[in-house]
């Protein structure tokens, strides 16, 4: 297994760590966002309103209860949607530093969970593993604007079915696209995502803004943010 803990130095977030000298160009508060490490004794936790959020195709959202990945995308779709985020830096199974997140959309008559695990998977590399059973894996690729945001992109992914680990061709992938920043006049952040499948366009999206703090925390998951699964594989 490659080791992936930090050096004997200051522990660094695993943002800061893929992104080297980049993570300074970043906005203020998107460092002190970013900046969280395993065992620094704080979670994050976050509100606002999505002003769009869900699936904006209305053929394509039956079809996604098929997809064998719960906890990920979901048939819903609405504007001005609350929502609140965790975020857990911790250790995953295999010692891997991590960020769990776990977003709530609160669409009229239900609440949709989208969870998932960013994990240090090798020096410079991160694999963002989503679902309640993290059974869907992609690549996230960092970059900073020139402006100080961020942005994640994900341009491979693979599913994992029991033993079976199948990547995504081209013509059935989709990629995510997702930049976040601070909102110095409004005091929030705002963060835009997209899922673009390469035949069909635009097939997930969440955009909104956000007022974020961290909390006392003990380092223990809770029960209902720890998945249903741990994935090992790359």
């Amino acid at each position: 297994m490659m080791d992936t803990t930090e050096p004997s130095a200051a522990p660094l977030s695993i943002y800061r760590r893929v992104l080297g000298t980049d993570f300074e160009r970043l906005q203020p508060a998107l460092q002190a966002y970013f900046s969280a490490v395993p065992d620094d004794g704080v979670y994050g936790e976050g509100e606002g309103i999505f002003e769009t959020a869900g699936c904006p195709r209305p053929w394509l959202r039956p079809l996604l209860g098929l997809v064998p990945v719960s906890n990920a995308f979901f048939p819903d779709y609405g504007n001005n949607i609350p929502f609140t985020i965790r975020n857990y830096t911790h250790r995953d199974p295999q010692n891997r530093p991590s960020l769990t997140a776990v977003r709530t959309f609160r669409f009229p008559g239900r609440n949709r969970i989208f969870e998932d695990t960013t994990s240090l998977t090798g020096p410079g590399q991160l694999t963002d593993y989503l679902g309640r059973k993290r059974n869907l894996a992609t690549d996230l690729v960092l970059s900073v604007t020139g402006d100080g945001h961020l942005l994640m992109d994900s341009p491979r992914s693979r599913l994992f079915l029991g033993p079976l680990r199948l990547p995504l061709p081209g013509f059935a992938a989709a990629d995510a696209h997702v930049e976040q920043w601070y909102d110095d006049d409004d005091g929030v952040f705002r963060i835009r995502t997209r899922v673009v499948q390469r035949q069909i366009g635009t097939i997930f999206v969440y955009e909104g803004s956000f007022t974020y703090r961290q909390q006392p925390w003990n380092g223990q998951l809770p029960a209902e943010v720890v998945p249903a699964r741990w994935e090992q594989r790359v």
